[in-house]
């Protein structure tokens, strides 16, 4: 099998599903989809599969291929965030995030102060210094490949494996910012800074210090965004009784 055709398979469906264009209940055929997508039988069988993974879709024998509600989409995984930072939900997405951020980064670097391998307290150190070096002169990519690092680090040094799982959530958020606009060319001086409080904060053990520096980079990047989700409504996903 094809791995693009595939790919090319998931990204065609699942973006569709995510901007609305193919509603909740509506229902595809395999054979339309192969005529459609110009692949093969197992090419839509196994992007199906994925779908039904992210809870996008579910076969209902002898029916078909059914788009479920958003409510049932699995809202963490990076493929799912990525289709709705490229559709009009963006500020909400962007909003889900960032909440979803600050209350985890903060307490992650409290806690990479305490558990961190001295090794990664190092790393953190140099990437920290090398973000401002790259933000300082305007570097974009160099720029958004150190803050993925820069913040994977944080959240796997804190030593809790819920915390480090989500690291592809917020690559997808820092990669969506920046291929979207919504990151600036020249960071403020103040967020290079703290970045760089942050982790000498852990590498020095200061676990207090950490989360307060964590704290002001999550506060200042809602700031920032508030005006993208202003006007986007919140989601309020059903309690499913057990």
């Amino acid at each position: 099998m094809s791995t693009s055709l595939h790919h090319r398979a998931i990204e065609h469906l699942g973006a569709r599903i995510v901007a609305g264009e193919l509603p909740a209940g509506h229902v595809m055929l395999a054979e339309h989809l192969e005529d459609e997508l110009k692949v093969s039988r197992s090419v839509v069988r196994e992007a199906v599969r994925v779908l039904q993974s992210l809870g996008l879709v579910e076969t209902i024998k002898r029916v078909g291929i059914r788009v479920l509600p958003a409510s049932r989409w699995n809202p963490f995984d990076p493929l799912v965030i990525r289709w709705r930072l490229a559709g009009e939900g963006r500020g909400a997405q962007l909003r889900s995030l960032a909440e979803l951020r600050t209350a985890v980064e903060p307490v992650a670097a409290e806690l990479a102060a305490g558990n961190a391998p001295d090794e990664l307290r190092s790393q953190l150190v140099e990437i920290s210094h090398a973000m401002r070096e790259a933000g300082v002169a305007g570097d974009v990519p160099r720029f958004l490949e150190l803050d993925i690092q820069f913040h994977s680090l944080l959240l796997t040094g804190s030593g809790n494996e819920m915390f480090a799982n989500m690291v592809g959530q917020v690559a997808e958020t820092l990669t969506g910012r920046t291929v979207h606009g919504l990151m600036p060319d020249h960071p403020r001086t103040s967020a290079l800074q703290w970045h760089v409080d942050v982790a000498e904060a852990i590498a020095a053990g200061d676990g207090v210090a950490a989360r307060e520096a964590s704290n002001k980079i999550m506060r200042e990047t809602i700031a920032d965004m508030e005006p993208s989700w202003k006007d986007q409504p919140r989601v309020f996903v059903p309690v499913q009784p057990r």
